[in-house]
């Protein structure tokens, strides 16, 4: 059985020529929330932790969570988009503490480093590679490499330990997540103005192994692969991570069934009994000193209006620019990748077992990012059926266009997209497949392209309106990560509070 299914588009794409019933309904509230993606739960657990009640969280979809979602089948959850949060840096205090609150940190050892609870970070093998018709452990290539090829990966692993630990004359970190915490030397700004091929080149690198290693993890990261993301961007991947946390260095990742969903589940009790979902808003002005927002309820069909003091948009800014007036001329300079997932319940992968199913299983060469496997973080390893997510980024230089094809094709060519890429490692994929959900996500993640992470569009995006209309979204960052998400919820709700406490 095939599945088609994705992002609410056609209701989103009413945006366009708004034809919506007047509104018939009002609400009044201090404060409204619009987004119920990380951003808009954590400004929801902000507001909590800042003793505020009295706000309201809108959201277009029938659930929260965002690209943190998820979906379930009788034999395990899995995720609908992003799915591990690395280990984060020790001096993320804020990160560091709603972990420890949700038991994901369980305490803190003799040196004040977290201990994490082990069933939540990824058990072993945690990642493969199928390369050169073998499955080898991690995803760098190691066997099979030239001498040559070896020796680029070491050098090209200690530039980016340096670019790790190295420092501007301000004292910050050259690459620091989240990324408003990175230095303001201009040496490492300057390389936003390049791509990250570019930076490749001009370091003298040719090993094509390394060079389709970077441009996996661009994908993986920035959607985009490595001819098109800023090179600043692209050691970011790398750098802004301090590996500091755990006393090994481990670069192991935390991880559950269902993917990131895990998190957004922690963070929606925030926002329980003041969440109206399936509302789709399609206005946001100031008006008398208040914001009045227009929003189209899709199960009843009729409008409401509400007007708050103050207001958070937690949604991307292509959505925002058919919202609020003026704001075209900037939002056109962000780039979003689509991206497809698809999930598959198999009898078997007819695996050659070179080196076991792990739970990131990743094909050189091939035109996705790989799968990861749902079930591997479960305490019963003896599964009847498995369940395995594949990844696809739709890397382009043309993102609207390629976003238009990408809904002309029905399920049957997506299914054998899916299926060619995958018998690269499993050449009986198709016959042992139960069933295959295709989810397609038009907008996926932002893409820092060169000139955008410190770029004047970002900046003018993020500015709030009047004080009234505040921003909180990863593309106002740059770089779509948990961390970034979570960041931008809580900088949003201190900014507002800080503005209120100016104003009296």
């Amino acid at each position: 059985m095939i599945r088609l299914s994705g992002t609410n588009h056609l209701l989103g794409h009413r945006l366009w020529i708004k034809d919506f019933p007047k509104p018939t309904e009002q609400i009044q509230i201090p404060y409204l929330i619009i987004g119920g993606g990380i951003s808009g739960l954590s400004a929801a657990r902000q507001f909590h932790r800042k003793g505020i009640s009295d706000f309201l969280l809108l959201e277009m979809a029938d659930h929260l969570g965002g690209n943190s979602s998820n979906g379930e089948n009788k034999h395990s959850k899995y995720p609908l988009g992003a799915h591990y949060l690395p280990l984060p840096n020790f001096e993320d205090k804020e990160l560091l503490h709603f972990l420890e609150e949700e038991k994901i940190i369980l305490g803190y050892n003799e040196k004040g480093l977290p201990v994490f609870d082990e069933l939540q970070l990824t058990f072993a093998p945690d990642e493969r590679l199928f390369y050169k018709n073998n499955w080898q452990e991690g995803v760098v290539p190691k066997e099979g490499n030239s001498a040559e090829d070896d020796r680029e990966f070491i050098r090209f692993f200690k530039e980016m330990d340096a670019f790790r630990i190295a420092k501007g004359a301000d004292q910050k970190y050259l690459f620091d997540i989240p990324i408003y915490l990175s230095s303001e030397d201009q040496n490492a700004r300057n390389l936003d103005k390049i791509t990250m091929q570019k930076w490749f080149e001009n370091n003298n690198f040719k090993s094509k192994p390394l060079f389709n290693y970077i441009d996996y993890c661009c994908k993986d990261d920035f959607g985009l692969g490595i001819e098109f993301v800023s090179a600043w961007a692209g050691i970011h991947y790398f750098a802004g991570r301090k590996q500091d946390s755990v006393a090994d260095k481990n670069e192991s990742v935390l991880t559950w069934p269902e993917g990131n969903a895990r998190l957004a589940g922690h963070l929606k009790k925030y926002a329980e009994k003041k969440t109206l979902k399936n509302h789709l808003v399609y206005e946001v002005k100031v008006e008398n000193n208040k914001v009045v927002v227009k929003a189209f309820d899709d199960v009843k069909k009729v409008s409401v209006q509400i007007i708050a003091d103050k207001v958070i948009m937690a949604t991307p800014q292509f959505v925002n620019q058919y919202l609020i007036k003026d704001r075209k001329a900037f939002t056109k300079e962000f780039h979003y990748t689509p991206w497809l997932l698809a999930t598959l319940t198999v009898n078997d992968l007819s695996d050659n077992f070179s080196f076991p199913l792990s739970w990131d299983n990743v094909i050189y060469d091939a035109k996705g990012l790989g799968y990861v496997y749902a079930q591997h973080q479960t305490l019963n390893q003896v599964q009847e059926k498995k369940v395995i997510t594949y990844y696809y980024s739709f890397s382009s230089p043309d993102l609207k266009k390629t976003r238009k094809e990408i809904y002309k094709k029905d399920k049957e060519y997506w299914k054998q997209v899916v299926f060619d890429d995958l018998k690269i490692a499993h050449p009986d994929i198709e016959e042992y497949t139960e069933e295959m959900e295709v989810f397609i996500l038009g907008h996926g993640m932002i893409s820092p392209v060169p000139d955008f992470i410190f770029g004047q569009a970002k900046e003018n995006a993020a500015k709030n309106i009047e004080n009234r209309i505040y921003f909180a979204h990863t593309d106002l960052s740059g770089i779509s990560i948990f961390e970034e998400a979570f960041h931008q919820g809580i900088n949003a709700v201190n900014q507002i509070l800080n503005d209120a406490t100016l104003d009296s």
